[in-house]
């Protein structure tokens, strides 16, 4: 009898597969299509608690469309990638225009939708819809490199057609959804990247990774090139137990979040110089000028983006209103902003952040603040 591939690993999902997650509960295809965006360079333990809340806050493509990007995006703080968040909520609004609210059934207009790309719409339309369509994320990738012994970086055109038509040829013609779910279950919990559990495995006698003792080796890593280091020293200007924060243009690294000043460079940046006595520097900052009162580094961290690591060295700046300034400063410290206001920037309370977006470093200096107050 031939190896049927496809209803080796049905036979394990029924005994061994995933079905409890959070998304796999009253599916949809908005459900599965946040969950699928959110499961992009993820882990499924990292996206559950985010996913529960997105949810819960945004519970449909019309809620989510509606909402002010500032809104999604504090919802996906420290997930990362940014991005994702920004295309989950333009192809809502997408939908929204263009669909009348539906998600689209043509997985070309899945496709053309931002951030979506040919193996998460087919995901979507599969476990959702029970279209029939292959997939080809991380995990099923390295579940079909390691079954046929493919060689090469699955991140090239030519491996990556190569797996695409293996894909295609294993996808049954029933039971898609759970064969869908199967393919990344097995990537995921048992043909790992490192340690791969090959003695559970249901397709171990017939992947010719594991017959030839391959399964380190494959798939290929990618090619090593050395990454570069930049840069910054952000300056925290400090009032009251509130720093200023500025939004960041929408494009580009942290699109759309609220940071610090400082710019990336390829050099370290040396630490402001001691404050002269008798000068002192001052800021300004919504039409209020402030004087300077000292300066406080705080630890240097790292933070790694996939072209680059940027060390990060933040330096608080303590102010004090000038006399002209005081009353302001005064309503400053007693307000408690709860929602962003319509400027592109403020001050922001560190222990209780308002609901605006903020990226993973932003998050490590709000920490270091708040344990060194």
């Amino acid at each position: 009898m031939a190896f049927d591939f496809a209803q080796t690993a049905l036979a394990w999902f029924d005994l061994h597969g995933r079905k409890h997650l959070p998304w796999q509960q009253h599916i949809s295809a908005y459900s599965v299509w946040v969950s699928e965006i959110m499961l992009q360079q993820t882990q499924v333990s990292t996206v559950i608690p985010y996913f529960e809340r997105f949810m819960q806050s945004f519970p449909t493509i019309e809620a989510l469309a509606d909402a002010p990007q500032e809104s999604v995006l504090h919802h996906w703080t420290g997930l990362g990638y940014y991005a994702r968040a920004r295309n989950l909520h333009k192809a809502a609004q997408m939908i929204q225009q263009e669909h009348a609210g539906v998600f689209p059934l043509q997985i070309e207009d899945v496709i053309a939708l931002p951030g979506i790309g040919r193996s998460t719409a087919g995901a979507i339309l599969s476990i959702a819809e029970h279209q029939i369509h292959p997939i080809l994320d991380g995990n099923v990738k390295r579940v079909l490199a390691r079954f046929f012994a493919v060689e090469g970086w699955t991140g090239t055109k030519q491996v990556e057609n190569q797996l695409w038509e293996y894909a295609d040829q294993l996808t049954p013609k029933e039971r898609i959804a759970d064969y869908t779910q199967v393919m990344m279950d097995l990537g995921a919990t048992l043909c790992t990247r490192s340690k791969p559990k090959c003695d559970d495995c249901p397709l171990q006698h017939e992947c010719l990774a594991n017959a030839s003792g391959r399964q380190a080796e494959l798939p290929h890593k990618k090619p090593k090139k050395s990454i570069p280091s930049k840069h910054t020293t952000i300056l925290i200007p400090m009032l009251h137990d509130r720093v200023w924060m500025q939004k960041r243009p929408a494009e580009g690294i942290w699109g759309g979040l609220w940071w610090f000043a400082g710019e990336f460079t390829d050099n370290e940046q040396a630490l402001p110089e001691p404050l002269d006595c008798d000068v002192r520097p001052t800021m300004q900052f919504a039409e209020q000028t402030y004087q300077v009162e000292h300066y406080q580094a705080l630890a240097s961290f790292k933070h790694t983006f996939s072209h680059f690591h940027l060390h990060i060295q933040p330096v608080v700046v303590y102010l004090q209103p000038l006399a002209n300034t005081l009353a302001h400063a005064d309503v400053v410290a007693e307000s408690h902003i709860q929602s962003l206001d319509t400027t592109e920037a403020q001050w922001v309370d560190f222990r209780e952040p308002a609901n605006i977006g903020l990226c993973k470093p932003a998050i490590t200096v709000f920490n270091q603040l708040q344990t060194m107050l």
